[in-house]
């Protein structure tokens, strides 16, 4: 496979979520497992709803995940390349204008339901004479415009659902522009796939229908026809449609509550697939081992708690370089090896700085073990061995063991019932905080 081209298409009318980051992965690994491009493409016509702050922060979002793009395009740029493929489409006989209001193709939709026969475009256009368009006109009717589908079937080689044929007398012909002159998605995205070279076209299943009509626009507008490949949908652990726990949250959100991106990353990469879900630091770990050919056409289940266990071991494995700056102020590596084993998010962190670096709140649960501690504290220098030396000392003057031995002592130098291993922590915190704290104090 060469010269491989692959684009992810945004709207930036609001920030990515889940399913957004699903289909930019895929086509970015795509592209780096073949060697060949991605590029980011703002679909940008809705100036309505479109910003530039929206527009920002997808390209925030895309780097917060690694994905890097080699191209850049924005559809608002580009309405000449529209205007010309439409004068050669109204040339050619292949699009033709409509006159019909919203209100009356809905009635026609619902008497055809009514008489359980699809809602298919009858074409009724088609048979508008030069008068007829004329009058409409007079009226101040402006048309919009639908590409008239050659029926018969279309069929396509999809990289994940196989072979494809669709029935396009089941189809209607769709409209490419609007009343007012605008085009709609349907003709600025084959434009821009065609002009920009993309080969590859990846994404939701629920574009399987439009490629159909797609497939034909293309040909009749002289662009080679990409390959397509149409990855199914997203769906939570139960099997319904993803709740706002994690399937409609942006990006930004998942951020800010701390998950890391390779933790999404590496769950988005293989949901769905044949493969393994695996805990990866590196986006670029995560390209040998991809096929969308082991994809699979049933929808894929995508459970939180999947997510936070990935999180987890991601930050279980990562060294200290690779998180310093995002860790409070004056975190040292011990600090971080010490607690990292025991947290879900990196956001945990800032909770445990304090213990080792600040004031807590001290706990005595068992005041007869807190003071053969504090009777027993040995002088420093501390390090990992201090607290097994420690431990065994206050047990033999107490007879105190295992939990009665260990929770007075953990609450009582961190406040809390449970955390990472004493061992490393407690030369961090220090002889004179763990007296101060042994005291009561």
């Amino acid at each position: 496979m060469t010269d491989v081209s692959v684009r992810f298409a945004p709207s930036p009318t609001g920030r990515l979520h889940v399913g957004n980051a699903r289909a930019a992965l895929l086509n970015w690994l795509f592209a780096r497992k073949h060697g060949g491009s991605f590029l980011l493409r703002l679909d940008d016509t809705d100036a309505a709803r479109s910003t530039p702050e929206f527009a920002q922060g997808i390209e925030a979002d895309l780097r917060w995940l690694g994905l890097g793009w080699d191209r850049f395009a924005r559809q608002s740029e580009r309405f000449d390349f529209y205007t010309a493929a439409t004068g050669k489409l109204k040339q050619s006989g292949r699009l033709y204008p409509c006159y019909e209001t919203p209100e009356e193709l809905e009635l026609r939709r619902k008497i055809q339901l009514g008489r359980k026969k699809p809602p298919v475009y009858d074409r009724a256009a088609l048979k508008l004479t030069d008068a007829d368009r004329a009058k409409l006109e007079a009226e101040g009717r402006r048309p919009h415009w639908r590409f008239r589908l050659d029926h018969g079937v279309t069929a396509w080689d999809d990289l994940i659902h196989g072979r494809v044929e669709i029935d396009m007398a089941s189809l209607s012909d769709p409209v490419l522009v609007r009343s007012d002159g605008y085009p709609l998605y349907t003709l600025s995205s084959v434009v821009d796939d065609g002009d920009l070279g993309i080969t590859h076209v990846i994404r939701g299943e629920d574009h399987v229908t439009n490629t159909a009509a797609q497939i034909q626009l293309f040909a009749a507008l002289d662009y080679a026809v990409p390959v397509f490949g149409h990855f199914s949908w997203l769906l939570d652990a139960e099997g319904a449609g993803l709740s706002k726990r994690i399937g409609s949250l942006s990006l930004a959100d998942l951020r800010e509550q701390g998950y890391e991106p390779m933790a999404l990353n590496s769950l988005l990469a293989r949901l769905g697939s044949a493969d393994p879900v695996e805990p990866q630091l590196d986006v670029q770990a995560l390209v040998a081992g991809f096929d969308l050919g082991r994809f699979s056409r049933a929808p894929a289940r995508l459970d939180p708690h999947e997510l936070d266990l990935l999180n987890a071991r991601i930050l279980h494995a990562s060294d200290f370089n690779t998180v310093r700056d995002r860790l409070p102020a004056g975190v040292t590596e011990a600090f971080w090896l010490a607690i990292r084993g025991n947290i879900g998010r990196l956001t945990e962190a800032a909770d445990w700085w304090p213990v080792v670096s600040g004031e807590i709140a001290t706990v005595i649960e068992d005041p007869a073990v807190v003071a053969a501690a504090a009777e027993t504290l040995p002088a420093e220098p501390w390090d990992g061995a201090t607290w097994k030396a420690w431990t065994q000392a206050i047990s033999a003057r107490t007879g105190a063991k295992g939990k009665a031995l260990f929770h007075p002592l953990r609450l009582a130098l961190t406040g809390r019932d449970k955390g990472p291993e004493m061992a490393p922590l407690l030369p961090l915190i220090g002889r004179d905080r763990v007296a101060k704290r042994l005291s009561g104090v």
